[in-house]
């Protein structure tokens, strides 16, 4: 909260200012013009009342007001919401501390393409969470000394994959006990691995690594493999018969990889065509299955795929 809280418009930062917070994990900070304020704090949604307090109901809540989104902004993009013309097109931009803002209001389009964003009405603040250590169950299963295997992390939405993957790089590229660190590069589409603010990563994602920041999976695969010889690439939602074909090419230029993707199960996988052919050709060696069944990131299992057996399940 500390962190995002200068961010906000005068009348949500005056209620917002003294809510205590500490031992939870705040996730998510949805501003919706003409509608109430919703926080939600480990898993569970709150609304922020006029009196700066949150409750599960919505008595006396804080409603948000157009001039609170355009305050917002301004302070957000540090008064220069123009500088940050191409990430609206994505529909997002990310701010200091890593932190990813989702922008929705009316599309302005030029050629068939999003131009940019008017009229802005809802903002979704998702706070950036780096949990160090909390890819030590994984790594065991897809260190193979000196390197790794190839490895697909399959999770449905807010399983925590993305923090997981960003401690599996993290940790892959810094080393530790026997395990010498390996050159990783990152392809963070969305700014939601290293979080870059400005060009600089603001998640530790290790000292071998090198981030691309907001460029399109397919190209920025391409671009690492010619540019910065690493030893793995590392990649977040996969899905496409592009990104198929750039993983293709890292692996035939013998480079691993690791990437996710969104899916519950093997039998879901086998639905997006693109990601079943490749784990067919076993291009991927280890798939690993993560839950919330016991908490956000629970390893759920570990598929061999090369021996086609469960490694294990429900750990």
């Amino acid at each position: 909260m500390n962190q995002v809280m200068n961010f906000f418009s005068n009348s949500l930062r005056e209620r917002m200012q003294n809510l205590n917070l500490e031992g939870k994990m705040l996730q998510e900070i949805r501003l919706r013009v003409y509608k109430p304020v919703i926080i939600y704090i480990d898993n569970e949604e709150y609304f922020l009342s006029i009196h700066g307090e949150i409750s599960k109901d919505s008595i006396s809540p804080m409603i948000i007001l157009p001039k609170d989104i355009a305050d917002t902004l301004v302070l957000m993009s540090e008064y220069s919401l123009y500088s940050y013309e191409e990430e609206l097109k994505n529909g997002y931009i990310t701010i200091k501390g890593g932190h990813r803002v989702g922008i929705v209001g009316k599309a302005v389009i030029e050629d068939n393409k999003i131009k940019t964003l008017k009229n802005i009405s809802g903002l979704n603040i998702r706070i950036s969470h780096q949990m160090t250590g909390c890819a030590d169950k994984i790594l065991h299963y897809i260190l193979n000394s000196p390197s790794i295997y190839n490895t697909l992390i399959v999770s449905p939405p807010k399983c925590g994959k993305t923090t997981i993957l960003r401690d599996v790089a993290r940790q892959i590229s810094d080393g530790y006990l026997e395990f010498k660190g390996l050159n990783v590069s990152i392809v963070d589409e969305r700014s939601e691995i290293a979080a870059c603010f400005n060009g600089t990563p603001q998640n530790d994602v290790g000292i071998r690594t090198d981030v691309l920041d907001g460029c399109p999976k397919v190209w920025g695969m391409r671009i690492l493999l010619r540019a910065m010889s690493p030893d793995v690439v590392v990649v977040d939602e996969i899905g496409g018969e592009e990104d198929v074909g750039a993983i293709r090419d890292i692996l035939n230029a013998g480079i691993k990889i690791i990437c996710s993707l969104h899916a519950a199960d093997l039998e879901d996988i086998k639905n997006k065509k693109y990601v079943a052919d490749l784990i067919n050709e076993k291009a991927f060696e280890k798939i690993v299955f993560l839950s919330n069944k016991k908490g956000i990131g629970t390893l759920d299992s570990v598929w061999n795929v090369v021996g086609r057996r469960w490694e294990v399940r429900d750990s």
